[in-house]
């Protein structure tokens, strides 16, 4: 089922990310995991997508069969193209035809100096556009509550995910942030700029202070004072950290689903721990 077939069913969406496991021992450990999240009843699982030719890509589509034929779940995956040229994009859609999954998550990918880029996709939007007129399949895309790291400015971000929109993204999935009302803004502007395809914010608990802020460096998410505060007191205490960030996750999810967000999508970290804690605190709420 195409999951923009899924928002127009239901006012909010649930929806959880895990990734390949790099090694191919661990990967046959993600059964336990996906035993915890399917049966949590979600109504999509992204699976990301490893760049520039990484084995992690053939994991991807094990993964997302998996989650299709064993658990009855949709499958979106990740698809990057930075590094890409579209025989390579025409093989890996046919490999997912074959298999029956019918959602992408398109991404350009972050820039690997290991990694060359090639010239034949230079953005998401290209790669939307080309999938969306030679397949059928439902296309998300990525959005950034405060604006991706290479904009020039705010105007120029809602320019760009406009393009996205208008190339055949059906719906929109956020990067993680840690202030709702910032995501609220970001709301408002994208119906400003014409944008009325879901948009569902990304939630990531924060279970790891040295992981939070990689991430956070990555994608240009700001630290509100609060949190700072709970990371700088129990960032040397891993139970503690584990509990605090759990439940400012949880605040955040209540509060968007309080005022009526499209849906929430989960970056689980393959800890099924974290996505079963969440599920449980907004089981009576969504």
């Amino acid at each position: 089922m195409k999951i923009a077939d899924i928002h127009k069913q239901k006012k909010s969406v649930l929806s959880f990310e895990i990734f390949p496991p790099k090694k191919d021992e661990e990967l046959k450990n993600i059964d336990a995991t996906l035993e915890i999240l399917c049966d949590l009843k979600p109504d999509f699982i992204s699976v990301t997508f490893g760049a520039g030719g990484s084995s992690n890509n053939n994991k991807t589509i094990e993964i997302s069969r998996k989650i299709k034929e064993r658990y009855h779940v949709e499958p979106v995956v990740h698809l990057t193209c930075l590094t890409y040229d579209k025989k390579e994009i025409d093989e890996f859609t046919k490999v997912l035809e074959a298999e029956g999954i019918e959602n992408i998550l398109a991404l350009r990918g972050d820039r690997n100096p290991k990694v060359p880029e090639k010239d034949e996709f230079a953005h998401a939007s290209d790669l939307i556009s080309y999938i969306r007129k030679n397949h059928d399949f439902c296309i998300a895309g990525a959005c950034y509550p405060e604006c991706h790291p290479e904009s020039a400015s705010l105007v120029s971000e809602m320019r760009n995910l406009k393009t996205k929109v208008d190339a055949g993204a059906e719906l929109l999935l956020s990067q993680l942030f840690f202030d709702n009302d910032m995501f609220y803004r970001f709301e408002d502007y994208c119906r400003i700029a014409g944008i009325e395809v879901p948009v569902t914010p990304g939630i990531m608990p924060v279970i790891n202070a040295a992981q939070i802020k990689r991430m956070v460096t990555l994608c240009g998410a700001s630290l509100p004072e609060r949190f700072e505060r709970i990371i700088h007191k129990y960032e040397s205490k891993k139970e503690a950290l584990f509990d605090a960030g759990m439940s400012y996750a949880l605040s955040q999810v209540i509060d968007l689903l309080a005022n009526d967000v499209d849906g929430i999508h989960l970056y689980t970290m393959n800890n099924p721990v974290v996505a079963r804690r969440i599920c449980e605190g907004i089981r009576n709420i969504i």
